[in-house]
């Protein structure tokens, strides 16, 4: 009996520091950005893999040696899935991974709405929708303040012209679970 009581607690401290040395992303996540206004949700699927999901406003910008500069604000909504691929070795280092802080690459969607203010005669108001690999990173300080950044090139789909686009995400808010 003692032998196997015995057993049970170090399998349960060794667990336990095992768990410690895994990090792994939250479960459930819930974020209000500042920058662009929006809210976000981010699930955890795995130790390593989530779904993000935002809806927010979004900022377009387009040059032409034509037209010039022309610019749009838009509703849009994002959707990643997400590899966290450094997890482990920032929790070795000493560093924070605590609400999802670390660096990932993901699968981006982004549909643009039709745009609510923009210079329409030189940038198209209309809907679109982008697909494109990104990297990127995001970090939790104190006070649950989060900093997020992630960038690809990807491939932009919209009613009369498809190209190819610049993608790039970058976002202040914080975590509020």
């Amino acid at each position: 009996m003692n032998k196997q009581l015995l057993l049970l607690v170090g399998f349960l401290v060794l667990s336990t520091v095992n768990a410690q040395e895994n990090p792994s992303v939250e479960k459930n996540q819930f974020k209000i950005n500042v920058l662009l206004p929006g809210v976000v949700y981010e699930h955890g699927f795995d130790e390593k893999h989530t779904l993000y999901s935002e809806l927010s406003t979004g900022f377009g910008i387009q040059t032409s040696s034509t037209f010039g500069t022309a610019h749009a604000f838009y509703p849009a909504i994002n959707e990643q899935f997400r590899h966290y691929y450094n997890l482990g070795r920032r929790s070795g280092k000493g560093k924070v991974t605590a609400n999802n802080s670390g660096g990932f690459v993901a699968l981006n969607a982004i549909y643009n709405f039709k745009a609510i203010s923009s210079n329409e005669l030189l940038l198209s108001s209309r809907p679109a929708i982008t697909i494109a690999p990104v990297w990127g990173f995001q970090r939790t300080y104190k006070g649950n303040f989060n900093l997020a950044l992630n960038a690809g090139v990807g491939y932009q789909i919209r009613k009369y012209n498809n190209r190819m686009a610049t993608v790039l995400n970058f976002s202040l808010g914080w975590v509020i679970k």
